[in-house]
């Protein structure tokens, strides 16, 4: 292996920011007490916690009392969906999603088709953008309780209208909740939404801690039995220290978030056409340019893509496949197949702030020998 790994996976977690770990060993020693306590050491925690939520709140342009912490970015998505739709049962008991969304978001959709209400799913295109006319139309159908739509496509990086699509949902009166894992700390949040959540370990905070906001005049119940704590949105004790880290880390991210996204898109851009001139049979997927900066993903042919990931990890790069999320179900990603693109041998590449120049043209170098040989040795010769 080599002695230099590369991390190269941000999209599924970014090396925790140095802001984070300070914030994180300060806040341990300061902010261990219950915060709904009424002596002095839980006061201290409940101004770390109120100061946590109020830098958050700054940096997504937003009240305090709209946002709320959760254990995890999955519980928030639950959050945002089951609690967006008990909110407007009395509207009706269809969700309408994209057909690219995470699967913490298919999975509530599960939950509710389950519970006897109905989910309609927009497709995209080949590209992985999302059919506005077909959004609109479903929007408009009676009886839609709730509309969701990821931010940004966490597989291909294709940013979505999400502008539009809230314009659609604002003319049929339903409110939209935005998955906005791979957009917060990195690129300017659109505008238009109800519901967001968003995910502390995708912007280099500790895992652990989830986002779930909620604009005043929406209609949303919580889900949970009821609990005082969090404005009554999720039930539990804040993991107090990890909410600091997250809030820190989140200014910090954000503030370098253009200056970052100017760098790593080149890179990307580079991976794009180096990939795509370099290995034989691959497809690069994805919007080129309305896309994510730092998150680009490829298929190659003829090749399985857990052998690709086991081989790559060998020569010391760690990356994922777009379906990383599905992968126990042994199904090709629902993302590509959803897009109609090559599923086959897929990885996905995705830097962040440690990520340099250097790293990617060693990625690129050794890339094609290592699929050439996964080839041969699948008895694939002369392409």
């Amino acid at each position: 292996m080599s002695a230099h790994p590369v991390y190269l996976d941000a999209a599924t977690a970014a090396p925790l920011h140095p802001v984070a770990r300070q914030a994180l060993l300060a806040a341990l020693d300061d902010g261990w007490a219950d915060p709904a306590r009424l002596y002095s050491r839980a006061r201290r925690a409940g101004q770390l916690l109120d100061a946590a939520r109020e830098a958050t709140a700054a940096t997504l342009g937003v009240r305090p009392d709209e946002v709320s912490f959760t254990p995890s970015g999955t519980h928030a998505a639950h959050s945002a969906v089951l609690g967006g739709l008990v909110g407007r049962q009395r509207a009706g008991a269809t969700l309408v999603h994209s057909a690219i969304e995470h699967s913490a978001v298919l999975h509530a959709a599960q939950r509710h088709v389950a519970a006897g209400g109905t989910a309609t799913s927009v497709p995209v295109d080949r590209l992985g953008r999302l059919d506005l006319d077909a959004w609109s139309a479903a929007v408009r159908s009676p009886g839609v309780a709730l509309a969701t739509l990821i931010g940004a496509s966490h597989e291909v990086g294709t940013v979505q209208p999400v502008t539009r699509a809230a314009d659609a949902c604002a003319a049929a009166g339903v409110p939209l909740y935005v998955d906005a894992a791979q957009l917060v700390g990195r690129v300017p949040v659109p505008a238009g939404w109800s519901v967001l959540t968003a995910s502390a370990h995708k912007w280099g905070g500790p895992p652990g801690v989830g986002l779930l906001v909620v604009r005043k005049g929406t209609r949303w119940e919580s889900p949970w039995p009821a609990d005082e704590r969090e404005f009554g949105r999720t039930p539990g004790v804040v993991n107090l220290p990890a909410a600091v880290a997250a809030a820190a880390s989140l200014r910090a991210a954000a503030a370098d978030a253009a200056a970052e996204a100017a760098r790593l898109t080149p890179l990307v851009d580079l991976i794009r056409s180096r990939v795509a001139a370099e290995v034989p049979d691959v497809e690069v997927v994805g919007d080129p340019v309305d896309r994510l900066p730092h998150l680009v993903t490829f298929s190659c042919l003829y090749v399985d893509g857990e052998v690709l990931l086991h081989a790559l990890d060998r020569r010391g790069f760690a990356v994922s496949s777009g379906s990383s999320c599905t992968s126990s179900t042994l199904r090709p990603s629902h993302v590509l197949e959803a897009m109609g693109v090559l599923s086959h041998g897929n990885v996905r590449v995705s830097l962040h702030r440690e990520t340099t120049e250097a790293d990617v043209r060693r990625f690129l170098a050794e890339l094609p020998g290592i699929v050439a040989d996964l080839r041969a040795d699948a008895g694939v010769v002369g392409l």
